[in-house]
């Protein structure tokens, strides 16, 4: 059973709290996809969803003792994600002097209709296809690490006694196969249009927040 599998978000909160900062990496991971839908339903492209998910993770770590448990984390979290793309809205709005009587009051959120929820299910049905065949142009070698570890979620251990090789191979060639993984997506897709905030970016997510959260005091 891994970490994240083991613990409960108040478990790991109350963890945090007592002074166990690097299992938050648990909570970036767990609640990279749920932001990331947030982000992109406010109509931020991906660089933007990106730097609001970061400023979100951060904002709730430095408030974690104010999460009473009231609601589930996940609610908790997600609305702090919602008021950090408001106010972005409205900053955005204040510059360029959106007039009132131009707002539409009845405008609703990207994914709120049939249409718009049809065409989500649809690009996500191309991008996992887009997906498989761009996991089919990497070298065997870094795509058996990547689906033993990604896709089968077999830890490093049991991974690097299966290919017989080390743990140290395997994680060095699981970060060579995402980065292959990467490459061959970002040719068929442009950041912003990969809605799925997948695995080859949490990554980069998570080491962007504990890079922020371990200087902190």
């Amino acid at each position: 059973m891994s970490l994240s599998e083991k613990y409960t978000d108040e478990e790991i909160i109350e963890k945090v709290l007592n002074g166990e900062k690097a299992l938050y990496e648990i909570i970036v991971r767990r609640y990279n996809p749920y932001l990331y839908k947030v982000g992109r339903s406010y109509n931020y492209n991906h660089q933007d969803t990106q730097d609001l998910m970061q400023d979100t993770f951060v904002d709730a770590y430095k408030n974690l003792s104010q999460f009473e448990g009231r609601s589930n984390f996940k609610t908790w979290i997600v609305r702090i994600m919602m008021n950090n793309c408001y106010r972005k809205k409205e900053k955005f709005s204040f510059k360029n002097e959106i007039m009132k009587e131009n707002i539409n009051e009845q405008s609703s959120p990207l994914f709120s209709n049939s249409k718009t929820n049809t065409d989500h299910i649809v690009h996500n049905r191309e991008l996992g296809s887009a997906i498989e065949k761009a996991l089919q142009r990497i070298p065997f070698d870094y795509r058996m690490v990547f689906s033993l570890r990604e896709i089968n979620e077999l830890n490093v251990a049991e991974t690097a006694d299966i290919l017989n090789i080390s743990e140290s191979n395997v994680k060095v060639r699981l970060n060579r196969a995402k980065s292959m993984l990467r490459d061959e997506l970002n040719g068929m897709y442009a950041d912003e249009e990969l809605y799925s905030f997948n695995l080859v970016y949490c990554d980069g997510m998570v080491e962007r927040v504990m890079g922020i959260i371990n200087q902190l005091n």
